[in-house]
């Protein structure tokens, strides 16, 4: 896996509104990320399925107790946001870079 997808930077590349394109490589998401994605209230069946689609080209990384111990660290450390905080954890346990929007 080349990196790690952050929710924000996932919805700008399913909206087709990133500026550049990812370098090439295999990429991952958080299983926070994949949930986020799914639950919003107004989602529409055509909306659905386009993630789904997308999910299915990328490496969805669940919850290991690893990943929890670092994201509670990260948590109390840094005082992320516990979505945050798995997400950014994720990153660490796999050694790649965390891929955000910075606006």
């Amino acid at each position: 896996m080349t990196g790690l997808l952050d929710t924000n930077i996932a919805l700008y590349l399913l909206g087709g509104r990133l500026a550049e394109p990812l370098p090439s490589g295999s990429y991952g998401l958080s299983v926070i990320t994949e949930m986020e994605l799914l639950a919003w209230p107004s989602l529409t069946p055509e909306e659905e399925q386009k993630i789904r689609e997308f999910l299915s080209q990328l490496v969805i990384c669940e919850l290991t107790l690893s990943i929890r111990a670092r994201a509670v660290q990260l948590r109390r450390e840094q005082r992320l946001r516990l979505p945050d905080a798995i997400i950014c954890a994720t990153a660490l346990e796999f050694d790649v870079d965390l891929w955000i929007l910075v606006c």
